[in-house]
């Protein structure tokens, strides 16, 4: 599921230059969309990660995904540049939450050891729907238009949703300080989580991060194709190039991390510094055959720390808060997903510079690896604080 709402999140792209002629966007507001898809994502995250702890996972997704691809369907049919804003804030507030119920039901299905691998598996779904999304919108726009590619994706969320309210499982509940499980949900406690410095630091690295991440993936096919007159079916084949390698990186940075014991700081904070200066990199390129070569590379940095900074939820909040937590980190980090479309958009319309763009980008993994050196998984004490019962 988490695969198919990153799908509808990555369309955006390979879209934007079909969308803004289509609806006479001006090019420096093109980013706009992305910004309010984010904004309801980021609200989501926020409030969708305590329902998860409350509610169960499973519950939430399948709601979430079915809602979310309904309103995917009908952006498809939007007709002025206010509905269509105003549909993809709605399709965030929705799509947000499967983040966080993901992570919960991980984090009860999976522990101890695996739960590094677990997570990198999870977490191939954002670079895998950037994937498809570049590998099929660009073809779907040429073949008929870009309305029938969200109307597709849209219907294919939808009905991974019934299949997640059919099949899915939530796990069992965790036993009391008596060793019974709890006969009812309830109400999870957030103080502990507001008092988390390393939570905190955690979500800063994370914006960081995610400001590289999806500032590339919403403005690299339209850069290289407005800056560089690369054709936009093979602007979609670097950025799918640049994803693909992510969906391999990802559980072998997981795995890596649980097999040889590395830790979670230093691991992160290295990717981070190699992602800002590949993000330079790439910006001081022309050609189709620099950008293909140079693809790979940065699909391996630009995603290999998100298993890493996802593990790092539970241990730092604990199990019992691990959906509120990551509902609230990636509240924070999604932040950087919701200002760097457009304040790139506003440096490229400004400069006309394609490194300039970049330079843009490679600002937040620098950022994020100065927060990420101040994480200490030391400092914590042991956060599980009885919930709240719920009459």
């Amino acid at each position: 599921m988490y695969t198919m709402t990153s799908v509808d999140r990555s369309a955006w792209g390979p879209a934007a230059t079909a969308v803004s002629r289509s609806l006479a966007v001006p090019l420096a507001a093109v980013g706009i969309f992305a910004t309010c898809y984010y904004l309801g994502y980021v609200v989501s995250n926020a409030f969708g990660g305590v329902l998860t702890d409350w509610l169960g996972g499973r519950g939430v997704l399948a709601i979430s995904a079915i809602v979310a691809g309904a309103l995917m369907v009908a952006f498809g049919s939007v007709r002025s540049i206010a509905l269509g804003l105003a549909v993809q804030g709605v399709v965030g507030l929705f799509a947000g939450v499967d983040y966080a119920a993901g992570l919960r039901l991980i984090s009860g299905w999976f522990g101890g050891r695996r739960e590094g691998f677990a997570m990198g598996v999870f977490m191939t779904a954002t670079s895998l729907g950037t994937v498809i999304a570049n590998a099929t919108v660009p073809r779907i726009i040429e073949a008929a238009s870009w309305r029938d590619s969200y109307r597709v994706f849209g219907a294919v969320t939808l009905a991974l949703g019934v299949v997640c309210a059919v099949l899915l499982r939530d796990p069992p509940p965790d036993a009391g300080p008596d060793g019974v499980a709890p006969a009812r949900r309830a109400l999870p406690r957030l103080q502990p989580l507001v008092r988390n410095r390393d939570l905190l630091l955690l979500g800063l690295a994370g914006f960081g991060g995610l400001w590289g991440t999806y500032g590339f993936v919403t403005w690299s096919n339209t850069l290289m194709i407005k800056a560089n007159r690369i054709d936009p079916v093979d602007a979609g084949t670097v950025v799918a190039i640049f994803a693909f390698v992510a969906v391999i990186g990802k559980p072998v940075i997981g795995w890596a991390t649980d097999r040889f014991g590395l830790g979670y700081r230093v691991p992160t904070l290295v990717i981070l510094v190699a992602f800002g200066g590949v993000l330079l990199a790439f910006g001081s390129l022309s050609s189709l055959r620099e950008f293909l070569w140079c693809a790979p590379l940065l699909g391996l940095v630009a995603y290999a720390y998100s298993p890493l900074t996802a593990a790092w939820i539970p241990v730092l909040a604990g199990r019992e808060l691990v959906g509120s937590a990551a509902g609230g980190v990636n509240a924070v980090w999604q932040l950087g997903s919701v200002i760097v479309p457009a304040v790139v958009g506003a440096v490229f319309h400004a400069t006309g510079s394609f490194y300039s763009a970049f330079v843009v980008l490679a600002v937040g993994p620098f950022l994020g690896a100065v927060a990420c050196a101040f994480i200490r998984v030391d400092r914590r004490a042991e956060r599980r604080v009885a919930p709240v019962p719920v009459a």
